[in-house]
């Protein structure tokens, strides 16, 4: 007798417990939630719209500056994102600490139109935590019309001529990186001598500098208050179309080639929802409207098969290939991140 009774307990916490569950994804009059945590100004927000009218679901979408802010908000815990967008080296971080959950492929069947070019990369080679969505480079925007002088190189960022006219990436691995990349070093130089050098030019080079910006630095450029700054090359397709008087350069050195990727952390709390998300952005028309609002290069084959072709042919967008000649993409720094972090300090507090 006390057996059956022991069997009906178990029965009714099972029952129980599958019911707080269904309330918890949604079920019960509560609507299921989707967290999502991306760069700023890098989706079509009617995306958002479309995904929570398809899946009857709320889309809560946060946005951050640097891979950075991302990975400090994620340690300090609160939020349990679901689907994020970080970058190649930050990626490496993210596995190599275990924060990221492996995608089950079979539910991302729009996986298929990514270019084998994307896949298969160093900082995931078997493509077990994430998927391409979108891809660049940084160069030099500059607006022709007040600059006289021939721009091919990162030195062009130190010309005393425009003192208080540039603007700088206020981002420590690309500023850092980039410059390393002006001297002749790797972007990703663990080499405290080389690091050091970049920190020391850097500094000197501040005063000239109008600001340290990430997505500000497109209103100064079109304003006139600044003349050159290093740009996103989908920014500076973006301002292109419209303005023609600005021109991209990739410098002479070489320069950064970066891909962002979607993945999903470990703790998410709705992983069926965010690899249907996923798919959702890799669909041909979905990936189309963010290529058109954002104005970045997609790794989605079908989605560029889609682009007009004036857009195709826009070499800010989709260079030739020898612009990988000379150029790298960022790595993990792993233990050397530290000295990165003190030579940036040190460049910000002067």
């Amino acid at each position: 007798m006390r057996s059956r009774y022991l069997i009906i307990l178990l029965v009714i916490i099972l029952v129980l417990a599958a019911l707080f569950a269904a309330y918890k994804l949604g079920y019960f009059g509560k609507k299921a939630t989707l967290s999502v945590y991306n760069f700023g100004e890098y989706i079509d927000p009617s995306v958002l719209e479309e995904f929570e009218k398809k899946y009857d679901i709320k889309v809560v979408y946060e946005t951050y500056s640097t891979n950075e802010e991302m990975l400090a908000k994620m340690k300090a815990g609160g939020n349990a994102y679901d689907v994020i967008f970080p970058s190649a080296y930050m990626l490496e971080v993210l596995i190599a600490e275990g924060m990221l959950a492996p995608l089950d492929h079979d539910n991302i069947p729009n996986y298929a139109y990514v270019d084998p070019m994307f896949k298969g990369l160093s900082c995931d080679p078997e493509d077990k935590y994430s998927v391409p969505y979108f891809w660049g480079t940084v160069g030099i925007l500059y607006n022709s019309n007040l600059v006289d002088d021939v721009v091919d190189s990162w030195w062009a960022l130190h010309n005393l001529k425009y003192y208080g006219k540039v603007i700088m990436f206020d981002s420590m691995r690309d500023t850092i990186g980039l410059t390393l990349k002006m001297l002749g070093y790797s972007m990703n130089s663990v080499n405290p001598d080389e690091i050091n050098q970049a920190k020391d030019i850097l500094i000197r080079q501040k005063p000239m500098v109008r600001s340290y910006e990430i997505d500000a630095y497109k209103d100064s450029l079109l304003s006139g208050d600044a003349v050159m700054s290093m740009a996103w090359s989908g920014d500076a397709f973006m301002i292109m179309m419209d303005h023609p008087e600005f021109k991209y350069v990739i410098p002479k050195e070489g320069t950064g080639v970066w891909v962002d990727y979607m993945a999903i952390p470990t703790d998410s709390k709705n992983k069926e929802y965010a690899q249907k998300f996923i798919d959702f952005m890799l669909r041909p028309d979905i990936g189309l409207k963010n290529t058109l609002a954002v104005g970045y290069s997609t790794p989605n084959d079908k989605v560029k098969q889609l682009l007009p072709q004036e857009i195709k042919d826009n070499k800010a967008a989709y260079p030739d290939g020898n612009v990988f000649e000379g150029s790298e993409f960022g790595k993990d720094l792993k233990e050397a991140t530290e000295l990165y972090d003190q030579a940036w300090t040190e460049i910000k507090s002067k």
